[in-house]
Formats: C-alpha cells, structure tokens, sequence
C-alpha cells in the first residue's frame, strides 16, 4: 500500500491539518536522508491548544487518560502534516519511531494508554508500515500547559 496514504487518509475521512506554526526557534520537520524527524508536536487545531492540563486518573479539573489519549492523536495528525508538508504524505515507507511525552500529575502511571492514540491512528492509517518503535514518557511540565506531545521519525522513498 506504501505509496496510497493520501488515498487511506481519505477512506478513513481524515483530512491532514495545516502545518502547527512553531512557537520557538525550530522547523516542524527534517529531511535527513531517508528519514523525517518532526518536532514535538502538540494538541493544536485550527491555530488553537485543544486541551491543557495534567493527565491523572479520576482528580477534577484533570485531564483524563481518555481526553489525553484522543490529544495524543491529534498530535500524531499534526506530526503527520509536517511530514507532509516535507516530502509529501505518500513518501513515507514505514513509520519508525514514536515518542510521547505525557504532563503527568503525580502518581499517574498510565502514558503508555495516552500514547497509544497516536500509536493507533499510525497503525489505522499505515497498517504493518505503521508498526513503530517507541517511548512514552511521564514529565513535570510541557509547553502551553498541553497533556501531551508527540514526535515522529518516519522512513521516505
């Protein structure tokens, strides 16, 4: 299928979002031979932060696992617009790795489920070429407040 991701993002009523402005001294993603490494990528839609806060289990005024899961796949669409606006969607062979910061509040265990919502959307979208390496990690803070941020590295033709 390498080769068919726009036509795979269309199936799945995916429309790729206009590339995140950077809020610092940085490109949303670059070319090193044959591979893309995107900047970290936040939960921003429509030039706006989707959501803020820390991830915990059941604390009011938290984010939830589930809001954070669903930020985690925004920001792997983001991550996937500057590919696109790099190489171009249909370029990418094969998603190498994944990694995922989650603002955690403490206690909070869970960035391996959070993750996983940009884990699924790249297995949705690239099927076996989506399969990845990866890392999910708990910090303190991330920029903007956000819950999560996402970055890529994928393999082009």
């Amino acid at each position: 299928m390498s080769g068919q991701w726009s036509k795979r993002l269309a199936e799945l009523g995916i429309d790729l979002p206009t590339v995140v402005a950077p809020v610092g001294s940085y490109t949303p993603a670059l070319r090193v031979g044959d591979l893309v490494y995107t900047s970290g990528q936040i939960p921003v839609a429509d030039g706006q932060v989707r959501v803020t806060g820390k991830v915990s289990e059941g604390a009011e005024g938290i984010v939830t696992p589930e809001q954070a899961n669903a930020a985690a796949r925004l920001c792997a669409l983001n991550a996937l617009a500057a590919v696109h606006a790099e190489v171009g969607i249909d370029s990418i062979v094969q998603v190498v790795k994944v990694v995922g910061f989650v603002a955690s509040a403490p206690g909070f265990t869970g960035q391996p489920g959070v993750i996983n919502g940009a884990s699924d959307l790249l297995g949705e979208i690239f099927g076996e070429a989506g399969v990845h390496a990866r890392s999910a990690v708990g910090v303190a803070e991330l920029p903007l407040g956000v819950p999560v941020e996402v970055e890529i590295v994928v393999q082009v033709k």
